[in-house]
């Protein structure tokens, strides 16, 4: 569960609400068919044609608020190296994403859910990997979490985020194993 920031109901205000990383579309029968896929991330190019994401998109756009993000380089077939991403200003950054719905039959329960939106490695990200998130100006906030219907949804906001606005830097190994979780993980190797 993270927190991730949607319009309002009156379409207005903005909402920090917690939802499960992994997008559950509404379709879903039960849980254990997503088990073949991952929906932890939407690929942006493809998020008008894939039933999992084309609702979405037209009308639950959300933004996933970070202060960074790590990925890894692969060195060889055995060691890769992680690097930290951020925004060379020191702000936070906010991820374009996407949220759903998702009523439980067995016990009439909802679950929210939400997915990141990656596009291809802007030029600092590529030597690293060829993916990255979308990562929005804060410019551009109120336009993606707009759920208004309209003809025009911000497609031209799914692009790699400007290299020179960010910075990158090789962080510690340890950052390999979810129960590290200190400040220290930043440090270089």
């Amino acid at each position: 569960m993270q927190p991730i920031i949607r319009a309002g109901r009156d379409n207005r205000d903005r909402e920090l609400v917690s939802m499960r990383w992994g997008l559950v579309p509404f379709f879903t029968k039960d849980l254990s068919s997503l088990k073949a896929f991952s929906t932890i991330n939407a690929r942006a190019e493809s998020i008008t044609k894939s039933a999992t994401y084309r609702e979405p998109f037209k009308k639950r756009r959300c933004l996933v608020p970070a202060s960074g993000f790590f990925e890894w380089k692969k060195l060889d077939a055995k060691n890769k190296q992680p690097f930290a991403f951020d925004l060379a200003n020191g702000q936070m950054m906010a991820f374009a994403g996407l949220s759903d719905a998702w009523k439980d039959p067995a016990n009439g329960q909802w679950l929210q859910s939400y997915a990141i939106i990656i596009t291809e490695a802007n030029e600092l990200m590529a030597p690293v990997h060829d993916r990255m998130p979308v990562i929005l100006h804060q410019r551009d906030f109120d336009r993606w979490i707009d759920r208004e219907p309209t003809d025009q949804p911000p497609i031209d906001l799914l692009r790699p985020f400007p290299a020179d606005e960010m910075e990158a830097f090789e962080v510690s190994k340890v950052v390999d194993n979810v129960k590290n979780n200190s400040p220290e993980l930043l440090n270089s190797r």
